[in-house]
């Protein structure tokens, strides 16, 4: 369950990026208020999370999990760079998370 937490905590990661670049620095009042809403859930799952997955690993995946997806948002709304270096490169952070989830229970 513990990993779910993480995951969803990920996608409001997503939502607080992409509601802060909306919010025009705070100026439109619905971007704001939605930045505030996903960034107390997206820390209160990792607090969730992080009762039963080591605190580096579940702040890795977590960060990785709103990088990326902050990434893909920017390039499918906002227009944003798919240079094949940019591509690369997520793909390698998606291996780094994968990689850390599976040996967050080596010693």
């Amino acid at each position: 369950m513990y990993w779910v937490y993480l995951f969803v905590a990920g996608l409001f990661e997503i939502g607080f990026t992409t509601a802060l670049k909306l919010s025009d620095g705070f100026a439109k009042l619905i971007p704001s208020l939605l930045f505030l809403v996903c960034a107390c859930f997206s820390f209160w799952l990792l607090l969730k999370a992080i009762q039963g997955i080591p605190l580096g690993t579940a702040y890795a995946v977590w960060t990785g999990i709103g990088a990326f997806g902050t990434v893909l948002v920017g390039i499918i709304f906002f227009g944003e760079s798919t240079s094949i270096i940019r591509i690369l490169l997520l793909l390698a952070l998606v291996l780094s998370v994968i990689g850390l989830k599976f040996s967050a229970t080596l010693k």
